[in-house]
């Protein structure tokens, strides 16, 4: 439940950053704003940290926590407790789309940040360990739960 929040508290902060840097909501005139921000940066504690890679930081730690990505998946296993297969499934059609959503919908932002790489990587790397982890598990809800990461 602590890695859902953290999850969470950081698409709180994507969004905050979202709305006061764009001062609007609609996708269409964000998108249409993001090249001529693109090298808008700003100082705090002494870093100078451009604002789209920002924005692209809290949207893509709160989609691994959802999608429980390498790093915040600990409560994957655990949340496959349930009575049948279909808590497993649920947490496929519900927590993993939602984490796999925000990036693909933002992906104009990706374009412009220098975070797309750790992305990728992350990517990779997750779905080989998980499917490696998948291959030696003898329950079929954690076989399911570690299948629905590699998606």
């Amino acid at each position: 439940m602590i890695i859902n929040r953290i999850a969470d508290i950081f698409f709180i902060f994507g969004n905050k950053s979202f709305f006061l840097s764009f001062k609007s909501t609609n996708f269409l005139i964000i998108f249409n704003l993001v090249p001529f921000i693109q090298f808008d940066t700003f100082i705090f504690c002494g870093f100078t940290i451009n604002l789209i890679t920002l924005i692209c930081f809290f949207f893509t730690i709160g989609a691994i926590g959802k999608s429980a990505q390498l790093g915040l998946h600990i409560r994957l296993p655990d949340a496959m407790e349930g009575p049948t297969p279909v808590s497993s499934l649920l947490h496929a059609a519900t927590m993993v789309t939602a984490g796999v959503f925000l990036p693909l919908r933002c992906s104009i932002f990706l374009e412009y940040s220098g975070i797309s790489l750790f992305i990728i990587l992350l990517g990779a790397i997750t779905s080989f360990v998980f499917a490696l982890i998948g291959i030696f598990q003898y329950d079929i809800k954690k076989i399911i739960a570690y299948s629905t990461v590699v998606n």
